[in-house]
């Protein structure tokens, strides 16, 4: 009887799977968690980087990617895109433009 009841929810586990695409013990993760996780990564930034911190990691990959030092405008574009990204994260008005 046992063996049944796991084979049952190996089952439905499996079709969970195909179903929803993630297995049911998975977190979901939204789509802008992922546009974070992915802009944190990009900066090589933590997730409690400063204002400051996030320029000067912005500013250092552009200067890597820029295209008169061989990068391209996409790397470019995806680079600013990364800082925008995570400035709208910070806490009340300090990653709005134009904010001190």
């Amino acid at each position: 009887m046992l063996i049944r009841l796991l084979i049952l929810a190996a089952l439905v586990c499996v079709m969970y799977k195909m179903i929803a695409g993630r297995w049911p013990w998975e977190k979901k993760v939204s789509i802008r968690q992922q546009a974070v996780f992915r802009a944190r990564r990009l900066l090589g930034v933590e997730a409690r980087a400063s204002r400051e911190d996030i320029i000067a990691a912005h500013k250092k990959l552009i200067a890597l990617v820029h295209p008169d030092r061989g990068g391209t405008n996409d790397q470019v574009h995806e680079a600013n895109a990364a800082r925008d990204v995570l400035l709208d994260e910070l806490p009340g008005d300090a990653g709005k433009p134009g904010a001190q």
